[in-house]
């Protein structure tokens, strides 16, 4: 395979991973993906670039966690480094998830009892993330609560941040849904996620901004009961 027809064949479907990393480091971000291991004496063969260039790249990926690298013993002379990408670059490639979701709740519609199946299959979601935290809020008070659901929601890509507007009353801004695609679909998941927020907070807690309806970020006004 020729250099220019490696090119054409990588070209697209990774995101970018930095505003100066330029298209070169894609392309070796691909190759790794789709070869699983390479040396960057074989990378720049196929990418018809020196060996200094492409260990350039490969630097930086394993500077940034990207990549890891690996001694292979030679037959003569110092061995080779093999390059394999981390879980963290999982994050550059196309990931569909949301497609599979929303086919399996159309098919809970459609064949598991209508339209309260998805409805169902929601709030037993959040039965399981209330069982599952409830025990991180014991005998926490109210600001101690709203960290430990930061870090929760954190935890689970949400992107979160915690403005104190108040002594008793807290925003919590949510820069990034996971199931976005979901929720523009199925309202359910954002009603039980307000309901979960109630229930581990234990006290009022009103949503004033949602992604799935067009703003920026998803806040919630959590308010401290009299």
């Amino acid at each position: 395979m020729t250099a220019r027809s490696s090119r054409e064949r990588l070209s697209g479907d990774v995101r970018p991973i930095g505003r100066h990393d330029g298209p070169t480091r894609q392309t070796v971000l691909k190759l790794l993906k789709i070869r699983g291991s390479a040396t960057a004496g074989e990378l720049a063969r196929e990418l018809g670039l020196t060996e200094m260039a492409v260990r350039r790249h490969l630097t930086a990926l394993e500077r940034d966690g990207y990549a890891v690298s690996r001694p292979v013993r030679q037959p003569m002379g110092r061995p080779a480094y093999v390059y394999e990408l981390t879980e963290e670059a999982e994050q550059f490639f196309p990931k569909n998830y949301h497609l599979l979701a929303l086919d399996i709740l159309e098919l809970l519609d459609r064949e598991a009892g209508g339209e309260g199946a998805a409805e169902r299959m929601f709030e037993a979601r959040r039965n399981m993330l209330y069982n599952r935290h409830a025990g991180r809020m014991a005998g926490k008070t109210l600001s101690e609560r709203v960290s430990e659901l930061a870090a929760i929601q954190n935890d689970g890509g949400y992107m979160v941040e915690v403005e104190s507007a108040s002594g008793r009353e807290y925003l919590l801004h949510e820069y990034n849904c996971p199931i976005a695609r979901i929720a523009e679909r199925y309202e359910q998941a954002c009603e039980c996620e307000l309901a979960l927020f109630r229930d581990l907070l234990e006290t009022d807690v009103e949503r004033i901004e949602c992604l799935a309806k067009g703003g920026n970020k998803c806040t919630y006004r959590i308010s401290a009961r009299s």
